[in-house]
C-alpha cells in the first residue's frame, strides 16, 4: 500500500520540479502472458480444490473453489481482450472483467469464511450445481459481450480515463478483508500452511481491489495490482505443493480449510483406522499383506493415511529416539581417549549429539564468560541463572534447558538441550550432560599429562604411559634396538672460555636443531648428560626398518648442525657472539639387544637402556669425527643401500673383539611405515 501511495503521489507530469515515478509501460505480451499464467494458477486450484470438496463433502472447499474459478474465467477473459491479441485495442470489457471477477470472487471469499453449521453446510452443497452453472454461464455471456464487436458496449473503445467499478470496488476490499479475519480465525484453532496462504491471498486481493480503483492504464501503479494477483495465488499453490511434497498425495492438501463437522468426521476416521492398526500390530497377523494396506482399502483412506501412519508410528519412533539417544551417549563415552583434542572431541561428539537429541548447542568457559563452540550461539543466562548452572543445577529457558559442564567440580560450559517431551527425554539429557563433562574432563587431563610428559621424554614414552600408566612400573626387558649416541665434540674447551649463560645457550640451539630430527623419524630420547644425548629406536615402539631410521636421523642432526654453525659464523662476525670457536657434532650409530624399561627406584625411574649395542653406540661416537656418523657392522647389515667408507677393524675401550665400523655418508630412505 505503501508503494502504490507513493507511485500515484509521484505521476509523471512535466513538472521539472516533482520526481516522476509512475512512469508508463505499454507491453501487450508481457500483459497477456502474465495474466494468462495467474488464470492458470487459478484454474488448476480450482479444479484440486473442487475435487476435495467432492471427496469431503465440505462446503467451504465448494466456495473456496469458486473463488479460483471464478477468478480464473475472468482473468482468462482479461488476458483475451489485451490490445492487439484478438481485439485490436483497448474495450470496456478488458478494464471491466478484472474488477468484476474479482467482485465476484470476493462474495465466495466471504462466505468460505463463515463458521457454517452443518444443515447450512449441505444447503450450500445442494446449491453446488446452480452455483457452478450461473458462474459458468456468466462467464460465456461476458465472454460473448466483451470479445464479438459491436454486440454490446463492453467492446466500445475505452476512454481516456479508463472505466471500474470506482468506490463500489471497496465492497470487494470489505469482503476480501473479513474472508481474511475469519480465516485467521480458523487457523489459530488448526495452524496449517495452506490458511495462512489463503489469508495472504485475501490480504493482497483486497489490496488489488484498492490499487484497481486508480487507473492509470500501463502505468506501474496499473502494473502493481497484477504482481500482486500474481503473488496472492502463487502463495496459495507454493503452500499446497509444499503440503504435497510432505504427505507424497494430493488428497489431502486442504484438509485444514474444511469445516469443523468435516475435520472432526476426518478425525473420527483416522481415529478409527488408528485402532484397527493397532489391533493388527498386537495381534502380529501375517497375511502377507501389508497392514498399511489393507486399512487403505477398508477405510478408503487417502490423504489421511500420512497422519493415520504418523499416529501409529509414533510409538516405534519414541523407541528408535530412545536407542538413538543411547547409542549417542556410548559414542561420546567412548570419544574421551587418549590424545584426541578438547576441540576435537566435543566438535565430534556434538556432531554425533545432534542427531539424536536435535539442535544440541555447547558452550564453553573462557574468561569468565560462555564462548559457543560452533556456529549455533551460546545460551544467553542472566546473573542469576549463571549462579544456578555454577551450582551444578540446570537451567531452564524458552525450549531448552541448560545443563552445566563440570570440571573438577568446577563450571567448565553448557549443554543446552531442547524440551522433550517424555521425563525419560529430560534424565537423558542430565545423563548426556555428565557424559561430557566426564570426557571434557579426560580430555583436559591428558592435555595437560601430555603437555607435561613431553617436555621431558619421547611422544612415544609419554603417548605410551598415558594410554597404560602400569608401563612406568620398575622393570625391563631384552629388545633389539638402534642406539643413536651423539655429543659435542670441543664441549670443554669451549666451557672454560665462556660464560654459563652462553653454554645454555649454545646447548639449547644445538639441541633445539637435533631434537626434531630424532623425533621426526620415530626414535625416543632417553636421556641428556652434559653435551650428549641417547635415542632410541625400535622401542619402546616396535619399528621393522629401525636402522634406516636411526641412520637418518644422524645425518639429518649433522645437517641441522651444520646450519647452526654457518648462523653462529655469520653472527660472530657481524659482533654479536665471541669469537670463542663452537663445539660440533659427532654421532655414533649401533644396532643390538639392550634391556629397555624403567630403571630406579619406586620414588625415582627413568625410561633407559642397557646393554653392549648402547655402549659401542657411545664409543663409535667418541672415535667420529666432528660432522660425521660412524655406524657399527650390525647397523650397517640392516641398511640395505648405503654411502659408506670403511674405518675396518676397530678396537674399542671394553670389547675384547673388534667391531667394524664405517662413515655413513647418505642412505636410501624409503619408509614403508609412517614416522611414529
Amino acid at each position: 500500500m505503501l508503494g502504490l501511495w507513493l507511485l500515484l503521489a509521484h505521476p509523471v507530469d512535466e513538472d521539472p520540479h516533482t520526481v516522476d515515478l509512475d512512469h508508463v509501460w505499454q507491453h501487450n505480451p508481457s500483459h497477456f502472458w502474465l495474466v494468462l499464467v495467474v488464470a492458470g494458477m487459478n484454474l488448476v486450484l480450482g479444479v484440486l480444490i473442487s475435487q476435495a470438496s467432492a471427496r469431503r463433502r465440505d462446503a467451504r472447499l465448494l466456495l473456496v473453489s469458486l473463488v479460483f474459478l471464478s477468478s480464473a474465467g475472468f482473468f482468462t477473459l482479461h488476458a483475451l481482450t489485451t490490445p492487439a491479441v484478438i481485439l485490436p485495442g483497448a474495450t470496456v470489457g478488458f478494464d471491466l472483467a478484472h474488477p468484476v471477477g474479482l467482485m465476484i470472487a470476493s462474495v465466495f471469499a466471504f462466505l468460505s469464511g463463515l463458521p457454517l453449521n452443518d444443515r447450512q453446510g449441505e444447503t450450500v452443497l445442494k446449491l453446488q450445481l446452480p452455483l457452478r452453472i450461473a458462474v459458468g454461464v456468466l462467464l460465456v455471456a461476458w465472454g460473448v459481450a466483451s470479445l464479438v464487436p459491436g454486440l454490446t458496449p463492453l467492446t466500445d473503445k475505452l476512454p481516456p480515463g479508463g472505466v471500474g467499478l470506482g468506490f463500489w470496488g471497496l465492497i470487494g476490499v470489505f469482503l476480501y478483508v473479513a474472508a481474511a479475519v475469519m480465516m485467521f480465525r480458523l487457523h489459530r484453532k488448526r495452524p496449517a500452511a495452506v490458511l495462512i496462504s489463503l489469508i495472504t491471498a485475501y490480504a493482497l486481493l483486497a489490496e488489488v481491489m484498492i490499487a484497481g480503483i486508480e487507473h492509470r492504464n500501463w502505468a506501474i501503479s496499473w502494473w502493481l495490482w497484477h504482481v500482486l494477483l500474481t503473488l496472492a495465488f502463487f502463495f496459495v499453490a507454493y503452500s499446497a505443493y509444499i503440503q504435497f511434497r510432505r504427505e507424497g498425495s494430493s488428497s489431502g492438501l486442504f484438509d485444514a480449510v474444511t469445516l469443523s463437522a468435516t475435520a472432526r468426521r476426518i478425525q473420527a476416521q483416522y481415529e478409527e483406522a488408528l485402532e484397527e492398526l493397532v489391533s493388527h500390530l498386537r495381534r502380529r497377523t501375517e497375511s502377507g499383506v501389508p497392514v498399511a494396506t489393507r486399512l487403505a482399502g477398508r477405510f478408503k483412506l487417502t490423504e489421511g493415511q500420512a497422519a493415520v501412519l504418523d499416529k501409529a508410528g509414533a510409538a516405534l519412533a519414541n523407541e528408535r529416539e530412545l536407542s538413538e539417544r543411547l547409542g549417542a551417549l556410548v559414542e561420546v563415552g567412548g570419544r574421551a581417549r587418549v590424545g584426541l583434542p578438547e576441540s576435537e572431541l566435543l566438535s565430534e561428539s556434538l556432531r554425533r549429539v545432534r542427531e539424536a537429541y536435535g539442535d544440541v548447542r555447547v558452550s564453553v568457559m573462557s574468561d569468565g564468560a560462555l564462548t559457543p563452540l560452533g556456529a549455533r550461539g551460546a545460551p544467553t543466562l542472566t546473573t542469576q541463572e549463571m549462579a544456578t548452572l555454577t551450582s551444578g543445577s540446570p537451567v531452564e529457558m524458552s525450549g531448552s534447558v541448560v545443563h552445566p559442564l563440570t570440571v573438577k567440580g568446577h563450571l567448565a560450559g553448557a549443554l543446552a538441550v531442547p524440551v522433550g517431551h517424555t521425563s525419560q527425554d529430560a534424565a537423558l539429557a542430565a545423563t548426556l550432560a555428565t557424559q561430557l563433562s566426564i570426557s571434557l574432563e579426560n580430555a583436559r587431563l591428558y592435555a595437560e599429562l601430555e603437555t607435561l610428559f613431553r617436555a621431558y621424554m619421547s611422544p612415544d614414552v609419554a603417548k605410551s604411559l598415558l594410554a597404560d600408566p602400569n608401563k612406568a612400573a620398575l622393570g625391563g626387558s631384552l629388545t633389539e634396538v638402534t642406539a643413536l649416541f651423539a655429543d659435542l665434540r670441543g664441549f670443554t674447551t669451549f666451557s672454560e672460555k665462556v660464560s654459563p649463560g652462553e653454554i645454555v645457550d649454545m646447548l639449547n640451539r644445538f639441541h633445539t636443531a637435533a631434537v626434531p630430527c630424532i623425533l621426526g623419524n620415530g626414535g625416543t630420547i632417553v636421556q641428556f648428560v652434559g653435551d650428549a644425548l641417547l635415542a632410541l629406536f625400535n622401542a619402546p615402539a616396535p619399528q621393522a626398518d629401525h636402522a634406516r631410521r636411526a641412520a637418518q636421523a644422524g645425518l639429518e642432526m649433522q645437517r641441522a648442525a651444520a646450519r647452526v654453525s654457518a648462523e653462529v659464523l655469520r653472527e660472530q662476525e657481524a659482533g654479536l657472539l665471541s669469537e670463542v670457536e663452537w663445539p660440533k657434532f659427532r654421532v655414533g650409530v649401533n644396532t643390538g639387544p639392550a634391556l629397555v624399561g624403567n630403571i630406579g627406584s619406586p620414588e625415582f625411574r627413568g625410561f633407559n637402556a642397557m646393554g653392549d649395542a648402547v655402549n659401542v653406540a657411545a664409543r663409535l661416537q667418541a672415535l667420529a669425527e666432528p660432522g660425521s656418523v660412524v655406524i657399527g657392522q650390525s647397523t650397517y647389515d640392516l641398511l640395505g643401500p648405503a654411502d659408506v667408507v670403511s674405518l675396518g677393524d676397530l678396537s674399542l675401550k671394553g670389547k675384547e673383539h673388534t667391531v667394524h665400523a664405517y662413515v655413513l655418508r647418505s642412505v636410501e630412505i624409503d619408509f614403508t611405515n609412517d614416522h611414529a
